[in-house]
């Protein structure tokens, strides 16, 4: 989970492309706006405009200034990140992309707090990320956030239900058995909560990873290449997952991808080249 092993999981081949804009057999998922308007109640355009608006009213619950990271090696100082702003709004779906080693999965780590930077602030939530030392920020982690990753990161001793139980127990939850169970079955897991990561296919486990990261209703979900290790088809499934549980629970989705297509999914994508901002632009279902 370290934040340097991200940035070699960015030089891996593009996944495969297409995002299903339906529902997916299987994943028993509410898809209503917090608002309580059902989206197909409203034409495309309006039903942006409608999201933008609300976005633009809520609070950051991230926010990123002058974010730099370099590292020296025998030869030059290598500067992967250089002077980032941006702020993502509460509930909000953000797409950094880029080519691979254009620095947005450090950019991702330095946001989550996993790795840290030469210079510039983070705040999650209002607090000043680095203002607090490792034990620290893991805490406000465990309090806040929730990853997903590329290689789905689930421990090979655990059964599905012993995973997403784990940051149940850490953060101290009544009835974590309960509360495993049923955000499994909400991602269409009910039939495979005893078994081990070796026994699930490439999709199953990352459901399981999906999970394990909403189960302990994080405000904050940060995600690293969700679908890289899956076909187009089972990607598309997990991808239907992230956003369906984004629109009803509220959660903000930060994710970072080479798929053009899940990007333009998101609210708004942020473009990365050579460290740097290069453009920002909204996106949303019909954009």
């Amino acid at each position: 989970m370290a934040g340097r092993g991200r940035e070699a999981d960015e030089e891996r081949g593009e996944a495969d492309g297409h995002v299903a804009r339906e529902s997916n057999e299987g994943i028993h998922v509410g898809i209503f706006v917090a608002t309580g308007v059902h989206r197909s109640t409203m034409n495309a355009a309006s039903q942006r405009e409608h999201d933008r608006a609300g976005v633009a009213s809520r609070p950051d619950i991230v926010r990123a200034e002058g974010l730099t990271k370099q590292v020296s090696t025998p030869d030059h100082d290598l500067v992967i990140v250089r002077d980032v702003n941006f702020s993502v709004a509460a509930g909000e779906s953000v797409a950094i992309v880029g080519a691979s080693g254009s620095g947005k999965s450090t950019l991702l780590g330095l946001l989550a707090g996993l790795d840290v930077p030469s210079a510039g602030r983070v705040w999650i939530d209002g607090e000043d990320l680095f203002a607090q030392d490792e034990d620290g920020r893991a805490r406000l982690r465990g309090r806040l956030v929730g990853f997903v990753f590329q290689s789905f990161q689930l421990l090979p001793a655990l059964t599905a239900m012993e995973n997403v139980m784990l940051p149940l127990e850490l953060a101290g939850s009544p009835d974590v058995a309960a509360s495993a169970s049923k955000v499994l079955g909400q991602v269409g897991l009910a039939d495979r909560l005893g078994h081990y990561p070796r026994q699930l296919s490439g999709g199953e486990q990352q459901r399981v990873a999906v999970a394990r990261a909403f189960a302990t209703a994080p405000k904050l979900l940060f995600a690293d290449e969700p679908t890289g290790n899956l076909d187009s088809a089972t990607g598309a499934q997990v991808i239907e997952l992230l956003f369906a549980m984004n629109r009803e629970r509220g959660t903000t989705l930060v994710l970072v991808t080479h798929d053009e297509a899940l990007a333009a999914r998101c609210d708004r994508r942020i473009a990365i080249a050579a460290g740097v901002v290069a453009g920002r632009t909204h996106g949303g279902p019909g954009t």
